[in-house]
């Protein structure tokens, strides 16, 4: 095998968003594309020389052709070892927790999270640093800047690297070791949940239905949920990964699992549901005729997570993303802890779980997490509310309906408005920022403004300052609407626009939320003038 250096000329459009760099897969696979962003990241973290690295993907199309492409280039540069997950297969948390327990110098993830697979669709690469977590500002700046002024890069030529076995085998100097992907992990769940009294809950005929998506949680699922906990074989679906996730959109919400809405609100449906998304970091769940939103799911979580004997002892603090619903606050209140506010984007926890400020932290976009690893995660969320649902004895709707008569009910709803032209998205944010000083005291569909601005967050930990993180407009009594654009997405811009009221009242716990909302709904379509400026009439997405 030979070492060779390659000359390259910086490639546009390789700035990381707040999940690594996401493109269409065809850009990845363009000459020099994926070895220009490799090395800037080998570069942004000062090189690989003597490191260990951790290396996986969801398995989406390319992922096995990225991987062999990174080994090569990690063992030219001098790095001494990467662990690597059998067939280049690793869930997302999964990665987060080997990084930790072998305590090695960072990894490299290959996915575009829940978006499409496919020669046509995307692909993804982001580095986590050795915290188990995403990179923070600081390093993903560091990497675009090295984007910015590549010349060359050095890789080995050389025979691909048989991932198939699990085993080390040498690449150069560089070893390569080849392990189970599930077997830490599942490990690693064992310790936090009581299994003997979730396997109790199933082997007494409470019934389940895990749906995968053809996604990278399916190998978890099934070790986990049918081999350890006994629930019965057929109970996880979907649950090969596949490079196209079999044509599915492995994205878990209401929209694209649909068959597992369908299924949990049948009349034969199952006592729980649940589905995973891409990489395995989101999560859906669902009760027999009760769908549980994300912004609700973190809430019950946090208020029951002592029955689960990884928090028995109680929470330090709680964090959410500042979009997601206020219901986990109240939790908080009562609990006499911390609840942080922070922008969109995982990293931005990391500095909280690390200083022990918060154990719990969630995203209105599926994501949950604890400090267990430095990822949200998908199955780790489905294990808590089963091992909560163990020890209640109470179906979800129970679970639901008890947590708001306690705490009262955080209406919420997020509309997404995907492809929008961007700079008509701009344009539509820049119109919201002029009207700041304007709109306190004016009234749309009966909704008075108390207050607009822009959110900005100051790490308590760090001190770090990010601005520009999303437009509150803040109404009398309680309610928001938030405008958000996406940096997860791959064509055009996605607006978001979060969509919250607040209802004390007992006898209107169990309304539709779209109905609920409806006139925060019209407030906010009026103050954003999203139909004039989008030239839309309805979001594509509602959850």
């Amino acid at each position: 095998m030979e070492r060779i250096t390659v000359e390259t000329a910086p490639i546009g459009g390789q700035k990381p968003g707040t999940s690594g760099l996401r493109k269409k897969t065809e850009v990845f696979m363009q000459p020099k594309y994926l070895e220009n962003f490799i090395q800037s990241i080998f570069s942004g973290i000062g090189g690989v020389a003597g490191k260990t690295l951790v290396l996986g993907g969801d398995g989406r199309y390319f992922n096995d052709r990225a991987a062999q492409v990174i080994l090569r280039m990690a063992a030219a540069q001098g790095c001494a070892r990467v662990i690597v997950g059998q067939n280049a297969l690793m869930s997302t948390p999964a990665a987060s927790n080997m990084i930790r327990l072998r305590q090695t110098d960072g990894g490299i993830i290959m996915s575009a999270s829940h978006n499409p697979g496919g020669p046509k669709e995307d692909f993804g690469v982001k580095f986590n640093t050795p915290n188990g977590g995403p990179a923070p500002e600081e390093v993903t700046g560091r990497i675009y800047e090295a984007t910015r002024q590549i010349t060359s890069y050095d890789i080995l030529v050389s025979e691909d690297v048989d991932l198939s076995k699990i085993g080390e085998t040498g690449l150069g100097d560089m070893v390569v070791e080849v392990v189970d992907p599930v077997a830490d992990y599942a490990a690693l769940m064992e310790k936090l949940f009581d299994f003997d009294a979730i396997a109790r809950l199933l082997a007494g005929g409470f019934t389940l239905r895990f749906d995968a998506m053809n996604a990278i949680t399916g190998p978890y699922a099934r070790e986990i949920l049918e081999r350890r906990l006994g629930a019965p074989a057929g109970s996880v679906v979907n649950a090969v990964p596949l490079p196209d996730f079999g044509g599915m959109h492995p994205d878990p919400n209401p929209i694209w699992a649909s068959d597992l809405m369908d299924t949990m609100f049948a009349a034969d449906a199952p006592d729980f549901g649940a589905a995973s998304d891409g990489d395995g970091d989101r999560n859906m769940i669902v009760g027999r005729g009760a769908y549980v939103t994300p912004s609700d799911s973190l809430a019950v979580l946090a208020a029951n997570a002592h029955l689960a004997p990884g928090y028995a002892g109680g929470l330090a603090g709680i964090a959410r993303s500042m979009p997601t619903s206020e219901a986990v606050d109240r939790v908080a209140a009562k609990l006499g802890i911390d609840c942080y506010e922070t922008p969109t984007g995982w990293k931005f926890f990391g500095n909280l779980l690390d200083a022990g400020r918060a154990t719990i932290c969630g995203e209105e976009s599926a994501g949950t997490g604890s400090n267990h690893v430095r990822e949200k995660d998908g199955l780790w969320a489905v294990l808590l509310w089963l091992n909560i649902l163990a020890v209640t004895g109470k179906p979800v709707k129970r679970m639901l309906a008890d947590h708001w008569a306690e705490y009262g009910r955080n209406y919420y709803s997020r509309h997404d408005y995907e492809g929008v032209d961007a700079t008509a998205a701009e344009g539509l944010m820049d119109h919201l920022r002029s009207r700041f000083a304007s709109l306190p005291g004016e009234t749309h569909a009966g909704c008075t403004v108390r207050r607009a601005d822009e959110f900005a967050y100051d790490d308590p930990v760090d001190g770090s300052h990010s601005a520009h993180q999303g437009i509150r407009i803040l109404f009398e009594g309680g309610g928001r609407a938030v405008f958000r654009l996406s940096g997860t997405g791959t064509v055009g811009a996605t607006l978001r626009v979060y969509l919250e009221d607040v209802c004390e009242d007992p006898g209107a716990m169990d309304r539709d939320p779209q109905e609920a909302l409806a006139d925060i709904i019209r407030a906010a379509g009026e103050i954003a003038e999203i139909g004039a400026r989008t030239g839309r009439s309805e979001p594509d997405v509602r959850t």
